[in-house]
């Protein structure tokens, strides 16, 4: 079986989810003829939930990476302008958007509508739906389960299985170049010829044979139709006849219509079963026209007529209708029609397993069990006795790997099989039941691997390579990617693709499974290289999808497969395989393509794709070439960056002509192409874009809807690049434009527009005046209504470009404007408008606020912290209200003194609210607004706010009590610890027990204050209190929070220094005897800080002591200790030195591989504190007990020695190392010298200038002289 004939089955088995909602006229959005896409082509869907983040503006940070949208149907009419399609899983689909409307929406309502009105059409929501699924999350995305890539493909992103190989033909012979493109027309040809006839339907000028069967009519009543009707000797009969000599012909035209199935709409009458009792049984294939619940038991090919399943229901019927709403008893199923399939769908092989279970004849040993001993004889079976042919049991020939037995249980390959994986033996990994297709010759008995051929055994070895690969441990993927890497040249190219590309297109990949096969093939074409070339369209047509992936990880690894085929397979092969594509008939097709060809350009060079690009994008034979080119172009600009600039003028002129083509597509792809040069050049390179001002400027004054936004936004990127006259100029034209689509119905229009107001505001050429008195008061209209807050698409453009507007006419200009919104009713416009006052507050500052516009602000900002809804179940919204108080307390500085009484009773107020939301609000705006107060000499305010919150630290809700630690850390780091209330002696030893809660933020916020308290106020606790904190403290030293840990034990340096290091380092070497590694740790950078604390001499006669006990943790610690503390002292090193090297001595000989690690480590910073301050010898002798360490194979300790030999090179120079390794650079043996050989190019990289003088003299013979005069080296 070749690569394409396992794809394609991959692809039947995909298309089976959608035939069953195709096949459903309710389903359809265009009811009898056409699809919902192509109906769609004549529309302006701006309305729709088809955004384009592309069009409508999206951050700077990765531009080619975070253009992700949300909705189903991509075409370039319906997705609004229509070039960036990575499409998140979960979007509204077709059918969803066809019910909305069939019940009356609009395409673009709320979502929340659109679920009421499906959930009224399904019976009531989820409480009331049997196929709801509680463990689905919303959006397809997140599933408790372990979800497949296919789970969050939308209708879009499917097509990826409906894509052809172009260089093979219906039997799979290899098509030339000629032939593919010949095929590629013909197809254009057809596709044409079907938009024609759509339009003419449109037009109401033909009648589809669907609608005639639909309607029973014909719709043409005129009188042209009746004499073609008289002439053909019958006449038509419209729907409104009711004539009695009409119903002979009614007969007669139901019996030549007998047999084909009539069309429902979802309209019509409610539909009737049967009429007739005594009607034959419906047979399978036959399609009934009514269903009755005593009808027929349904067999495999009717199983799917049933209108909806319920999620218990048994397992769906294999085949196309699997993912159908069909219900039935899997008893009743017939096994032969099952296990023809059971090779292709998990689901059938598994209802076959049951089939076998149930349907199996009883084995002799259950039989005796069932029935007693005597009084029974076992009949022979007669000599002409064969077994059904259709029985699933110890027959069982039809199935392909002789699934059987009883209980459930059966025999795979001679393995046993119970379950969902097949264990198998030669240390191979289950095999999962979708992998069957794909590894079932493994599971094969008795093959003899000897006997079989060289292209078998290659085959077989491969597939069991993949199996490790795709379902194997850790280490049996290891092994086997080094495997397939290293035989990959032996394997083949043609074996190796025809069995990982097929992997790659399964429905049931998941993404783990799709990263490690996208692994294999990128380590495979590094091995082939040029001999990819001719698997090149096969593995575009895997690899392309993921350009589009919605996983930024899955795009990045697309774009590095073929970044890497390119460069293996060249730019001829590349363009001779995607030319074919450029103008291919479905959208889909081009959009990849596009967006490979600019991988390619970007890893092989921009300038040698342009030539062909040019001569894409003047394409006169196809519209859908010049689109694709133009695309591309796009595509180079978003993944090149400022890397286009060079290119630049070539690109721009290559796509000017796009902007006056006749195809309305084009032009609309081409402005978004100049937006995306602009953006990537920008503030460079407008002198390459003279060539389409013009035609820039006539396209906003001629076109409207999306081919004005798109142009639009191409202004708005090209107006930055301009010079300061002339962007106040071109600003002061478009403006009437922008200021005129302000009052668009269009949502989608609006955001273009503040895009385009923001950045040709920012520009520095426009004049203030200009902007204060001609754009801001229709701004102000138009944008600032509750309705915009209500629009989350809009409503972080409208604060954007707020700011961007206040950033240019002042702070005081805009505030005035919105400051009396901050009163306003609606909940979600005062927060709007509390974010744009915050972010101009933090840009702008206060100082432009008069004291009139200064009291309406605070008046207004604490009305709307005391009416907001805290509990909405958004955080993100009540820390908008919390953030926008600080900032605007913060920025009026001192000026805040006379309302801080007024905001201090409003947080004594909250502060006894029962909502702990509230509560814990109020405790965080203290900490914010502490150093105000301060500013304001509010200490007395301080002091109370204080004593309350103390009052509050029995709070149970540890979130809160959280914030309120937070908030007396505040107080005691403004107001110092003489003047706190209450005193410190009373508030530590509060805080000791709130030391043992659990809860992360608690714990952080609670050691931060006890490490305040140590630092500058430990006199007014006595000691007792401190070692009770101390001993509090090591369990925090195992926190999971690395903040937590930190503070910890910075704090147990504050308390040694306040009450002397002996008893809090005998609390620190006991910890070390835990086993807890992370608790060791952290217990040795505490000693560490001690020491730096108190003085290296006052911890290490303790810890040198402590290394004497036998035991290899306390040592380890002890070593671990050493190397933090010689860290932190740096040159002190100098006098302790010749005191720990005996102890380093000692472990460096040691037979633990981790003492000596740990010890050379300590040797790297004690050379480093101590270069060039007269401790040469002792770093010698401990040079001579690291050298050997070289040669270890552990990778932890040879690091551990290379950088001690860096920190001996810096502390001995590197001619004293270097006399070391001169000895060994010439070794006989490999491995020893590559170890020199790394070390000497160590040495070379950081000091090659002072190595010259520690060359060794060699004597000149008679072929060379290798005498250097001074003069020589020095030039």
């Amino acid at each position: 079986m070749t690569v394409e004939d396992d794809i394609a089955a991959a692809q039947r088995l995909r298309s089976g989810a959608s035939s069953s909602a195709d096949s459903d006229p309710s389903k359809s959005s265009t009811g009898g003829g056409g699809s919902s896409s192509s109906n769609a082509k004549d529309d302006i869907a701006f309305g729709s939930t088809n955004m384009d983040s592309e069009l409508y503006g999206r951050d700077r940070g990765d531009d080619y990476n975070d253009e992700i949208m949300s909705g189903s149907d991509m075409d370039d009419d319906d997705n609004l302008l229509g070039e960036e399609i990575i499409v998140i899983g979960g979007g509204s689909s077709s059918a969803a958007a066809a019910a909305a409307a069939d019940e009356g929406q609009i395409g673009g309502s709320h979502p929340s509508t659109r679920q009421r009105v499906e959930a009224a059409r399904t019976g009531g929501g989820e409480g009331h739906s049997d196929a709801h699924d509680p463990f689905a999350v919303a959006g397809g995305e997140g599933r408790m389960s372990n979800a497949t890539v296919a789970d969050r493909d939308t209708e879009y992103t499917a097509r990826r299985f409906n894509r052809q190989f172009n260089d093979v033909d219906a039997e799979g012979n290899e098509l030339s170049y000629r032939e593919v493109m010949e095929r590629q027309g013909v197809e254009r040809e057809v596709e044409g010829l079907k938009e024609k006839v759509r339009e003419l339907e449109g037009k109401g000028k033909t009648t589809t044979v669907d609608n005639y069967n639909n309607n029973n009519s014909s719709s043409n009543s005129n009188s042209n139709s009746n004499s073609k009707a008289e002439e053909g000797g019958k006449k038509k009969k419209s729907r409104w006849d009711t004539k009695e000599e009409d119903k002979d012909e009614d007969k007669e035209e139901d019996k030549e219509k007998e047999g084909k199935k009539k069309k429902r709409r979802r309209w019509d009458e409610t539909p009737i079963a049967s009429t007739s009792s005594t009607d034959e049984t419906p047979m399978a294939g036959q399609a009934a026209t009514g269903s009755n619940k005593w009808d027929a038991t349904p067999t495999a090919a009717t199983a799917g007529a049933t209108k909806k399943r319920s999620r218990w229901d048994a397992t769906p019927l294999a085949g196309p209708s699997s993912s159908s709403s069909s219900s039935f008893a899997p008893s009743a199923l017939s096994a032969s029609a099952i296990v023809a399939n059971a090779s292709l769908d998990p689901q059938a092989l598994s209802l076959a397993r049951e089939l076998a279970r149930r349907n199996s004849p009883m084995s002799d040993a259950e039989l005796d069990a069932l029935l007693p001993e005597k009084g029974y004889k076992i009949l022979e079976p007669p000599e002409d006795y064969q077994p059904a042919k259709d029985r699933i049991g110890r027959a069982g020939g039809d199935l392909k790997y002789g699934i059987g037995g009883v209980g459930g249980s059966g025999m795979i390959g001679g393995v046993g099989f119970d379950g969902g994986e097949v264990g198998s033996a030669d240390g191979l990994p289950f095999i999962k039941q979708e992998d069957y297709q794909y590894f079932g010759k493994l599971m094969d008995e008795g093959v003899d691997e000897a006997s079989l051929g060289k292209a078998e055994q290659r085959e077989r070895a491969i597939m069991a390579l993949l199996l490790k690969i795709k379902c194997g441990t850790p280490p049996q993927r290891k092994t086997a990617m080094r495997q397939i890497t290293d035989k990959a040249v032996g394997f083949g190219a043609g074996p190796l693709f025809n069995q990982i590309l097929p992997l790659l297109m399964s429905p049931t990949l998941t993404d783990q499974e799709r990263h490690l096969l996208v692994k294999v093939i990128d380590r495979v074409l590094y091995k082939l290289d040029s001999l990819v070339r001719p698997y090149v369209h096969k593995i575009l047509v895997v690899i392309e999808p993921l350009l589009i992936d919605e996983d930024y990880y899955a795009r990045i690894e697309g774009r590095e497969i073929i970044s890497n085929l390119s460069k293996a397979a060249g730019l001829a092969t590349m363009i001779s395989t995607l030319r074919p594509d450029l103008d291919n008939v479905d959208e889909y097709v081009r959009n990849t393509t596009a967006r490979a060809f600019a991988v390619v350009a970007q890893s092989l060079g921009v300038g040698t794709l342009l030539p062909f690009l040019k001569a894409v994008c003047q394409s006169r034979k196809s519209w859908q070439a010049r689109h694709t080119g133009i695309k591309t172009v796009q595509q180079i600009a978003l993944l090149m960056g400022c890397a286009i600039l060079p290119f630049l003028r070539d690109c721009v002129e290559i796509i000017a002509h796009g902007l006056t083509d006749e195809q309305g597509k084009v032009r609309t792809i081409t402005s978004l192409t100049v937006s995306a040069l602009a953006e990537a050049s920008a503030p460079y390179g407008i002198e390459s874009f003279d060539v389409v001002l013009r035609p820039l400027w006539k396209g906003i004054k001629q076109h409207k809807g999306k081919g004005l936004a798109a142009f639009l936004k191409a202004i708005g990127y090209v107006i930055p690049l301009m010079e300061e006259n002339y962007a106040n100029h071109y600003t002061r034209e478009v403006m009437p434009i922008l200021i005129r689509e302000f009052a668009s119905p269009d949502e989608e229009m609006k955001k273009i527009v503040l895009k385009v107001i923001k950045q040709c505001v920012c520009t520095s050429g426009v004049e203030v005046d200009y902007i204060r008195e001609e754009v801001l008061p229709d701004f102000f209209k138009a944008f600032w209504i509750r309705r915009m807050a209500l629009d989350r698409r809009n409503y972080k453009q409208v604060v954007e470009t707020t700011v961007e507007l206040a950033n240019k006419v002042g702070c005081s200009e805009i505030i005035t404007r919105i400051v009396n919104d901050l009163k306003d009713d609606s909940e979600p416009y005062r927060r709007m408008v509390m974010q744009t006052v915050t972010a101009i507050l933090e840009n702008l500052g206060a100082d432009d606020i008069d004291g009139r516009l200064e009291e309406r602000l605070i008046d207004g900002v604490l009305y709307a912290f005391q009416e907001q809804a805290i509990d909405n179940g958004n955080p993100a919204d009540d820390l908008i209200m919390l953030e926008g108080f600080g900032v605007v307390v913060n920025s009026l500085g001192v000026r805040t003194k006379p309302y801080l009484t007024q905001i201090g009773g409003t947080i004594k107020w909250r502060m006894n609210n029962k909502s702990s939301s509230v509560r814990m609000q109020a405790a965080d705006l203290i900490g914010r607004i502490a150093v105000v107060m301060k500013a304001c000499k509010e200490e007395k305010l301080m002091g109370h706010l204080g004593v309350v919150l103390y009052e509050y630290l029995g709070e149970e809700y540890p979130e809160v009590l959280g914030s309120i630690l937070g908030a007396l850390k505040s107080i005691v780091n403004v107001i110092g610890m003489t003047k706190m209330t209450p005193p410190i002696r009373d508030l530590l030893p509060r805080l000791t027990p709130i030391l043992m809660n659990r809860h992360e933020k608690v714990q952080e916020n609670c050691v931060d204050l006890v490490g305040r308290i140590a630092d500058r106020g430990s006199e007014f606790v006595n000691a007792k209190e401190w070692m009770r904190i101390c001993f509090s403290l090591l369990d925090l030293l195992k926190a999971p929070r690395k903040s937590i840990r930190r503070a910890a034990v910075s704090t147990f340096g504050f308390i040694a220094k306040a009450i002397g290091p002996q008893d809090v380092l005998h609390t620190l070497l006991n910890n070390l005897k835990v086993q807890d590694r992370q608790n060791r740790v952290c217990t040795t950078v505490a000693i560490a800080i001690v020491a730096e604390s108190c003085g290296p001499f006052t911890i290490l006669p303790a810890i040198m002591n402590e290394y004497r006990t036998p035991e290899i943790n306390i040592q380890n610690g002890v070593l671990k200790a050493l190397s933090f503390m010689t860290e932190y002292i740096g040159e002190m090193s100098k006098d302790y030195i010749f005191a720990i090297a005996p102890l380093l001595e000692d472990a460096l000989m040691d037979r633990d591989n981790v003492h000596r690690q740990t010890a050379m480590t300590v040797v790297k910073h004690i050379a480093l504190g101590v270069a060039n301050l007269g401790c040469e010898d002792a770093l010698v002798h401990l040079l001579n007990h690291v050298f050997p360490n070289v040669f270890e194979q552990s990778p932890h300790v040879l690091n551990a020695a290379m950088d001690a030999l860096e920190g001996l090179m810096v502390g001995l120079g590197p001619n004293v190392i270097l006399a070391y390794i001169l000895q060994g650079l010439f070794h006989p043996a490999r491995k020893v010298r590559e170890v020199y050989w790394s070390v000497y190019n160590m040495l070379y990289i950081y000091a090659s200038h002072a190595m010259v003088a520690g060359y060794p003299a060699i004597e000149s013979d008679e072929r060379n002289n290798y005498e250097r005069t001074t003069l020589e080296l020095f030039i």
